[in-house]
């Protein structure tokens, strides 16, 4: 019953381009949030956390583009997609180093982390339907 739900959510979820992907979007308009909110906090850019952060939020956005790219390729669109939840996941760790390190309220980086959690179950739901984007692509 699941996969037949995820398969016709797959079916009539088909996007054009990468830019299109609501894993994409909710990660590039998290990174946005983050970038505008971090750096005006500091006196440098250049510590070494929001630098991670910061870095890790766009490499959830940079690896779903490439994910997209191999895309006709299984194993290689899922690989790519668990790179995506793997640096995902790792931004919210850095967000709970903010918090300690008085970087971040424990509100906002609440709010934050649960944006990352809605980034890691769309692409959870990817690569559950990895197979059928595949087949879609041809």
């Amino acid at each position: 019953m699941k996969q037949r739900l995820m398969t016709a959510y797959a079916m009539t979820y088909q996007p054009e381009g990468y830019k299109e992907l609501i894993a994409y979007q909710l990660a590039f308009n998290e990174a946005m949030r983050l970038h505008w909110l971090l750096p005006p906090m500091l006196a440098e850019e250049e510590d070494l956390l929001v630098a991670k952060l910061i870095e890790g939020s766009r490499l959830v956005c940079a690896y779903l583009a490439e994910a997209w790219e191999y895309r006709r390729c299984r194993d290689a669109f899922v690989a790519k997609l668990s790179e995506a939840s793997a640096k995902a996941a790792t931004v919210q760790t850095w967000i709970a180093f903010a918090v300690e390190c008085g970087y971040l309220k424990a509100e906002d980086a609440q709010v934050h982390r649960d944006l990352y959690s809605d980034v890691l179950i769309e692409i959870g739901r990817l690569i559950n339907t990895a197979t059928v984007v595949v087949n879609l692509v041809g």
